[in-house]
């Protein structure tokens, strides 16, 4: 029989050890812990749904071009998501609690800026840096809510809690977003202003709650900088691309956008590489050397060795092994279903101020219903993710992510709302709040207690890549569809954002994108009843005197009596005391 690999071990031991400790930490506490990482996370999806609602009207008072529109919303997401790695591992080793108050500082600072803009590119610019912070919390506040709770139903409330905190910030920025730029003297400037407050409320809460930061207890605390170039690096110009491929003036055909795609590929590729290296070096022993003689690439290791530094990976590779590539599997998920629901979350949002022509108040009433659904769906998982396997539960809910996208593939105008847009503001948030709260905790268990910020980044950063690929793809899918129906009617396309077009000549488009984004949810869901094989992930507090079925961490499952276990624990015990 073959034997577990190292983290597969510690991962065992791990477990057993979380089984058995206690939280003694008083009830307010938790709650105060839990609130703050929620509004964190809230925070950090709130600043962006809210711009989004806004976009029109900042559109008119910055007098902002209609293809730097996406500038605003991007820039964001852009420093986020490509940074998220590094903090998760500054998080880890220098103090979670640390990371998070300085990222919440960081965060109100530059989002008051934001309110402050004058241009757009002072704006654009400050968004940027307003992303660094919620990079900075994100990561943290995971690592902060598996540290402090240990497997039991106050972890499932925990991490339900935070998972419900993304899409409740969605609805929260679009409806006080809205409610906000219609109706006060600041307009789109009022949603900064929220967004700030929240954060500062979030970061007294944790001055208040959290523990103090303990040291690492890695012996090799060094910080794998060269790998932080290289990830940073080339998601940055990913994810640029993804944003400009279809505004450059010859969309994916223009010169700097496929170098810098080449460029952003070869770098995430040299990170894999790199992490690799690294992930060997750092496991090499007397029996197993590294670099084998035998290896192809022996001269090229042997070189890296003696020129460059070698820390712990800022990310091990093995994670995404670990449980026979489950763990990648989840991420991957957890990607196409943010293509899927930002996706429709971008495009409903344009249907009803663009081509219908409702005000931001009037979209924002239609979203209220998503608004109300996260917070059903924040209940629903603390209560039954104990109880339900997290197949049916991530199934479930990106199949109806998918079917919200599907409405508005077959919507029909003339139609009520409570036809197609009801509906589809009920079941959109639905897959976002099980992926995400499932897949974090089914994450947490499968790191090491140094590796759970980073953990938590990764799933993260997969999300952002998912809303920028899912935004990106459903964007060049309208702007082709519009494109070809203008060149049938002989009409000259000059807005791809269906502005100035005949209402008739957009509709075919805005359904293909939707359409898109469906397909995306297609995939998730797929992906998981084909590969996705776990049960229940949560724990039961008090051990059970009939049999349990969990998952070990080679994904094997493995009968477990609680009570045998004990009794037969305690019998050795007294057989040794006697002995003594």
């Amino acid at each position: 029989m073959a034997l577990k690999h190292e983290p597969e071990t510690q991962l065992a031991s791990q477990n057993e050890g979380e089984l058995e400790q206690k939280n003694d930490m008083p009830l307010w506490r938790m709650i105060l812990v839990i609130t703050s990482c929620s509004l964190a996370m809230l925070t950090t999806t709130a600043s962006n749904s809210a711009v989004s609602i806004a976009l029109p009207t900042m559109e008119v008072d910055l007098e902002i071009p209609q293809a730097a529109l996406d500038w605003v919303v991007a820039a964001n997401p852009l420093s986020n998501g490509c940074l998220l790695l590094l903090f998760g591992r500054l998080a880890d080793l220098y103090g979670r609690k640390k990371v998070f108050l300085i990222g919440s500082f960081w965060l109100v600072a530059f989002t008051l800026g934001c309110a402050f803009a004058q241009d757009a590119l002072t704006l654009d610019i400050l968004r940027g840096f307003q992303g660094l912070g919620s990079a900075a919390t994100i990561p943290a506040s995971l690592g902060i809510l598996a540290h402090t709770f240990p497997p039991g139903k106050v972890r499932a409330v925990a991490f339900a809690t935070f998972a419900a905190g993304a899409p409740l910030g969605g609805g929260t920025g679009i409806v006080f977003g809205g409610l906000l730029t219609e109706l006060t003297s600041q307009t789109w400037r009022s949603p900064f202003y929220l967004v700030a407050g929240i954060t500062v409320l979030s970061m007294i809460t944790a001055l208040v709650s959290f523990n103090p930061d303990h040291p690492s207890t890695e012996e090799d605390q060094r910080v794998d900088w060269i790998g932080a170039l290289l990830v940073t690096t080339g998601l940055v110009l990913i994810v640029f691309v993804l944003g400009q491929g279809e505004v450059a003036p010859e969309q994916w055909s223009t010169p700097y956008i496929i170098a810098l795609l080449i460029i952003g590929v070869i770098f995430v590729v040299l990170f894999v590489i790199w992490q690799f290296h690294l992930e060997r070096t750092q496991d090499a022993s007397q029996n197993q050397p590294y670099p084998s003689s035998g290896s192809r690439f022996v001269v090229l290791s042997n070189f890296a060795l003696r020129r460059l530094p070698t820390p712990p990976p800022i990310m091990k590779m093995s994670l995404w092994t670990r449980a026979r590539g489950r763990v990648a599997v989840v991420f991957c998920i957890a990607c196409l279903n943010w293509c899927c629901f930002q996706g429709w979350n971008y495009w409903a949002i344009l249907y009803y101020q663009n081509y219908v022509g409702y005000s931001p108040l009037r979209t924002t009433v239609r979203m209220v219903p998503m608004f109300v659904t996260g917070l059903l769906c924040n209940g629903f998982v603390a209560l039954f993710v104990g109880h339900i396997p997290m197949t049916i539960l991530v199934a479930a809910g990106t199949a109806l992510t998918g079917c919200s996208a599907l409405l508005f593939a077959v919507i029909n105008p003339n139609a009520v709302y409570w036809a197609f847009g009801f509906p589809s503001a009920i079941v959109a948030v639905i897959g976002a709040d099980f992926v995400f709260a499932c897949g974090t905790m089914y994450v947490a268990k499968k790191c090491l207690p140094h590796e759970q910020s980073v953990g938590g980044a990764v799933f993260q950063t997969m999300t952002q890549l998912g809303t920028a690929l899912g935004v990106t793809v459903s964007t060049v899918v309208f702007d082709r569809v519009l494109e070809s129906r203008a060149a049938d009617n002989g009409i000259d396309v000059s807005d791809t954002a269906g502005l100035s077009e005949p209402r008739w000549l957009t509709l075919p488009a805005y359904k293909a994108a939707f359409w898109a984004c469906f397909a995306f949810g297609l995939c998730a869901c797929l992906l998981t009843v084909i590969f996705l094989r776990v049960g229940v992930i949560g724990h039961r507090d008090r051990p059970s005197r009939s049999p349990t079925l969990t998952e070990d961490g080679e994904g094997q499952k493995t009968v477990i009596n609680s009570v045998r276990q004990s009794a037969e624990k305690d019998k050795l015990e007294n057989g040794e005391d006697q002995k003594s």
